[in-house]
């Protein structure tokens, strides 16, 4: 009879992402926050300093950039390198157009589903600027608004449209950044918020969802008219 074999225990993995993955959702978050249209000049990626920076081999930096491009995030050009994609003002606009159907649809979504005390805590985001500070306090305020919108589509409740509107989103976060403190749209945009906010406790649904597209297709207008940096 054979002796029994010893079993060697493992204690399960804290983190089971590999190296790519995490390599991704950094390199990510970095373009994501960069202000990319202020910038005098393309942004460029070393691959091998981004690896010796992240501490890991070039192999993981390299899938993750191919995810990245997959996305539009970077783009790679031919014995030159990669670069931090920077939108047209035609990709901009159809971008806000597609993400205005999406947040319209979830604004709908939120007067059906939501509770009160989810509707009540986008109206608390918006506290701190009840004096008059929003230009005070731009960067600040450019943050919360990103985060409204990012709840509009949470508070939907609908996990396709939610997977949809992600990646988009991060595209348009850096041009609602860039744009906030432009033509005085920062306060327009509390404005058209409050009166959102409104339409949402009030479960009054069309006006709720055609609130939502309109404050999106006004920023889409806005870069219609001003964003000659995009070109």
């Amino acid at each position: 009879m054979a002796a029994a074999t010893a079993r060697v225990a493992v204690a399960p993995l804290d983190d089971t992402s590999t190296f790519a993955d995490r390599a991704y959702t950094a390199l990510r978050d970095v373009i994501v926050s960069l202000n990319v249209y202020d910038e005098p000049g393309d942004v460029r990626l070393d691959e091998r300093q981004l690896a010796q920076d992240l501490g890991i081999s070039r192999t993981p930096v390299r899938e993750a950039m191919a995810q990245l491009e997959r996305e539009g995030f970077v783009r790679s050009i031919p014995r030159r390198g990669i670069y931090v994609v920077r939108k047209t003002k035609r990709e901009v606009i159809e971008m806000i157009t597609a993400w205005a159907a999406l947040e319209s649809m979830a604004a709908r979504l939120i007067t059906l589903n939501a509770t009160g005390e989810e509707i009540t805590t986008l109206r608390a985001m918006f506290s701190r600027f009840d004096n008059g500070e929003i230009h005070a306090r731009l960067d600040e305020y450019s943050e919360v608004n990103i985060q409204f919108h990012q709840a509009i589509i949470r508070m939907s409740h609908n996990t396709v449209l939610i997977h949809l509107a992600e990646n988009l989103f991060a595209h348009m976060r850096m041009i609602r950044r860039k744009t906030i403190g432009e033509d005085d749209r920062a306060t327009r945009s509390i404005r058209d918020h409050m009166n959102i906010i409104q339409a949402l406790e009030a479960r009054d649904t069309d006006r709720a969802e055609d609130l939502v597209r309109q404050h999106a297709l006004g920023l889409a207008e806005h870069v219609a008219r001003h964003a000659d940096y995009l070109d």
